[in-house]
């Protein structure tokens, strides 16, 4: 049997991302804190054995984007608690040997931190060029466009609607912001900006913490000429920020030393990781992150399962592209749902959130879990008066393509009012699912049954599988033509332990034509309703299944 002593814990291990603002609420106020984390810490350990906590951004910060805009890179914001409750918490995480993950937010900071306020103050100040300042763009008359207004520095797009350039009317220049106006873009091209930053991840390091998942890694290199971007020509006239090819504002070549930075900072403690968020990048592109020699990202973010139709033609297709592209000793990672993206049981349908959850987890590499899909969470419908999304409010005829607090709802402990969440006389910030009373924490730990206790068992059987952990991977073909249509089937092995994960995506039942000998026994289910041994040679899936069978 392997020795997964040799592995690291990132190798081995399952992240559970935490939204804190919908996690669990301490003090009744509405929104989830730091308390009410380490309040929940036994049900992350206990009931469903993670291995490392990843947390999204608890920095000071306005809230423009819900603290992904940061006005003090070390500190905490006083909604989620104070600095000694972090303390405590990474303390009573260490000390259910569990990882605790910070999330950094490089590419930009908040209007109101110190460094771009004093950005702003003149154009002569120490920190101008920490930011991205420029005159407006000169044309034939007198740089104004036709109504008189200013004219930006480029074509560049804010993700969130409109420019990404805002004009600043005390200094006459405008700057940039990918996102909100309210995120100005630090300029990572400038040595002091590069210096600052690992100074901030310094700062927690020396702490305790584990590692960083980083925001928007790619983004923080723009094109020195800031040019104007192509247009894209498979753009389907919807969402406004993809009728550009962002090819000077996002994987510019030079954004890699930097990230060959972070990782020597990170690597210089002990046992600690650094992930990072890649945005919707082929394959190809994908892996350029692990670094030539592997001195990069020790995990760039995988999201090719979130990005696509839950279809086997999509599904097969972007894990065997996948595994092609992964350098000589790169360790792979997946991802199935975070709190940009719909949930998975929204995408695939609660029939299929199951199967989803055996995929994910018996994949080779390291899973990231989101928190509330271990209960089959779906998205929920916010009423326009209670959207809070920056994206949704500032294209509201797009809310619901781009809101994302349909995913960030309340995670549903029990069936009390306010679902456990904060407490009864409260107001949650975000309403709850209204089927908060039968899809709940407290009930599915007394229904066997139930999406949670499955998702239990699996994680039981991954970590004391070596094979799950880390075997190989190959996918079979399937005897059947209609079984290779519609059901994925894959082993993974462990010198003498052989593991097959059989999934049918399909609603009809599936004789796979396994062209395996003798008998397997079937260690679980998603019905949970299948067990014990069975003949290879004849094995069927039942509509939407998925079987975890020891050879």
């Amino acid at each position: 049997m392997s020795d997964n002593s040799k592995y690291l814990w990132w190798q081995t291990g399952v992240v559970y991302q935490i939204y804190p603002r919908s996690f669990m609420d301490a003090n009744g106020d509405g929104i989830g804190d730091l308390p009410g984390v380490i309040q929940r810490l036994d049900y992350l350990k206990e009931i469903l054995g993670v291995d490392a906590i990843w947390i999204s951004p608890i920095y000071p910060s306005p809230m423009k984007d819900f603290g992904y805009d940061v006005s003090d890179y070390c500190g905490i914001h006083p909604m989620f608690g104070s600095m000694a409750n972090f303390d405590r918490l990474l303390e009573e995480t260490h000390k259910r040997g569990m990882k605790l993950l910070l999330d950094l937010v490089p590419n930009h900071t908040s209007d109101e931190h110190p460094w771009f306020l004093e950005s702003r103050s003149s154009r002569n100040n120490p920190k101008r060029d920490w930011y991205f300042w420029r005159d407006p763009l000169p044309s034939p008359a007198n740089g104004r466009g036709a109504g008189g207004e200013d004219l930006p520095p480029n074509n560049w797009l804010s993700c969130f609607g409109g420019p990404a350039w805002e004009w600043d009317e005390r200094t006459g220049q405008y700057y940039l912001h990918t996102f909100a106006k309210e995120q100005p873009d630090l300029d990572f091209r400038n040595p002091e900006v590069v210096e600052a930053m690992l100074d901030s991840m310094r700062f927690w390091l020396d702490k305790g913490v584990d590692g960083f998942r980083v925001d928007v890694i790619t983004g923080m290199i723009k094109d020195a000429l800031l040019r104007d971007e192509p247009a894209n020509p498979a753009w389907d006239g919807v969402e406004p920020f993809a009728s550009l090819q962002h090819i000077h504002s996002s994987n510019l070549p030079e954004v890699h030393e930097i990230i060959r930075r972070m990782r020597a900072l990170v690597d210089s403690y002990p046992q600690r990781v650094l992930i990072g968020e890649i945005f919707a990048l082929p394959n190809a592109e994908l892996v350029k992150y692990y670094g030539a020699n592997l001195d990069e990202c020790h995990l760039p973010f995988n999201f090719g399962l979130i990005w696509i139709p839950w279809t086997l033609e999509a599904v097969r297709g972007k894990i065997e592209d996948y595994e092609a592209a992964l350098p000589p000793g790169a360790w792979p990672n997946w991802v199935l749902g975070n709190h940009d993206q719909p949930r998975i049981a929204t995408r695939a349908g609660r029939d299929r959130a199951r199967a989803a959850a055996m995929l994910l987890l018996t994949l080779r590499g390291t899973p990231t879990w989101y928190n509330g899909d271990e209960l089959g969470m779906e998205n929920v419908t916010i009423p326009p008066e209670l959207v809070q999304d920056p994206p949704a409010v500032n294209q509201p005829e797009l809310a619901e393509l781009l809101g994302r607090d349909p995913e960030r709802t309340p995670m549903q402990w029990d069936d009390s009012p306010n679902a456990g969440f904060t407490s009864a006389g409260a107001r949650p910030w975000l309403p709850l699912a209204a089927d908060y009373k039968q899809v709940n924490v407290a009930r599915q730990l007394e229904d066997p049954r139930s999406f949670l206790n499955f998702f239990r068992q699996l994680m039981a059987l991954r970590k004391s599988s070596p094979a799950l952990t880390v075997g190989s991977y190959r996918s079979l073909e399937l005897g059947s033509p209609e079984a290779q249509a519609n059901c994925f089937v894959y082993e993974r092995q462990a010198e003498d332990q052989r593991l097959l994960v059989a999934l049918n995506f399909s609603g009809r039942e599936q004789a796979l034509g396994l062209s395996l000998p003798g008998n397997g026994t079937i260690l679980l289910s998603t019905g949970l309703d299948r067990e014990g041994e069975i003949d290879l040679s004849k094995f069927s899936l039942a509509p939407n299944q998925g079987c975890l069978i020891l050879l």
